[in-house]
């Protein structure tokens, strides 16, 4: 069967069905595919879409070149000025709760660096599968933004104290201690990536569907909710607005004080 082409309204996804999967890819290399506010809330609908497609049994997401996601554009610069305007919340772009509200398995499919809202994608997913090339990292404290999303999964995934040292140090970390900790499922070489991938494709559509749909539901419904006002309360501080220019400017922040 042909690739069915998806529209995920934004220039920088690329997305098609085939084969029971819906295909996502981050292709904006040119900018280390940091996500745009468009392709969070593409990646959105792609979670809705998915859900409600009976073709699709898998949703697997991955990047382009040696990028998987640098985390959101910094820059703020929309893809649709005028789109966005309708959304009164500006956090409900976000995937998060619809990657775990989704009854579809989701694959995070790692080619490469992963930081940021990129390690959101992966931590919000079901099956998490890395090259290893691959490197990981949360730096969002070193723009003054505390990111309740990340604040609620990391812990669970690697355990209270990697998760404070990976979020008080910003520090960056190679794949196969990314797969120590438990970050990551699964860490293969590069050149056995796009094999690997297709092969826990394949497995995934070998299972009942009613019943992965299920356990997904049972697993995610223990997972506490992220405190998404915290970040509402950041949005217009003025250690964010300072954290943010810093790193446009490319110098180190000059936190306010008081």
């Amino acid at each position: 069967m042909a690739a069915r082409p998806v529209e995920l309204g934004s220039r920088f996804l690329e997305a098609a069905v085939e084969d029971g999967v819906l295909r996502v890819r981050l292709a904006r290399p040119e900018k280390r595919n940091a996500t745009t506010q468009e392709m969070y809330r593409g990646l959105k609908r792609a979670a809705i879409l998915a859900d409600g497609d009976a073709e699709v049994e898998v949703l697997c997401l991955t990047g382009t070149g040696e990028w998987f996601g640098a985390g959101g554009d910094m820059s703020g610069t929309p893809e649709d000025a005028a789109g966005l305007a309708h959304e009164l919340d500006p956090t409900d772009h976000f995937p998060f709760r619809h990657f775990e509200l989704c009854s579809k398995v989701i694959v995070a499919a790692v080619n490469g660096l992963c930081h940021a809202g990129g390690l959101d994608l992966v931590l919000y997913s079901d099956v998490s599968i890395a090259s290893d090339r691959a490197s990981f990292r949360a730096p969002e404290l070193l723009r003054g933004a505390p990111d309740p999303w990340l604040s609620a999964r990391l812990t669970a995934q690697v355990g209270l104290a990697r998760a404070k040292y990976l979020l008080f140090t910003g520090a960056r970390i190679e794949a196969r201690e990314a797969e120590a900790m438990g970050l990551v499922g699964k860490v293969v070489p590069h050149a056995e990536f796009e094999r690997h991938v297709a092969w826990a494709l394949e497995q995934i559509k070998r299972t009942g569907p009613r019943a992965r749909a299920l356990l997904k539901a049972d697993v995610n419904r223990r997972l506490p909710q992220p405190d998404v006002a915290l970040f509402r309360q950041a949005i217009q501080s003025p250690e964010l607005r300072e954290g943010l220019r810093a790193f446009l400017e490319g110098r180190a922040p000059r936190w306010p004080r008081g």
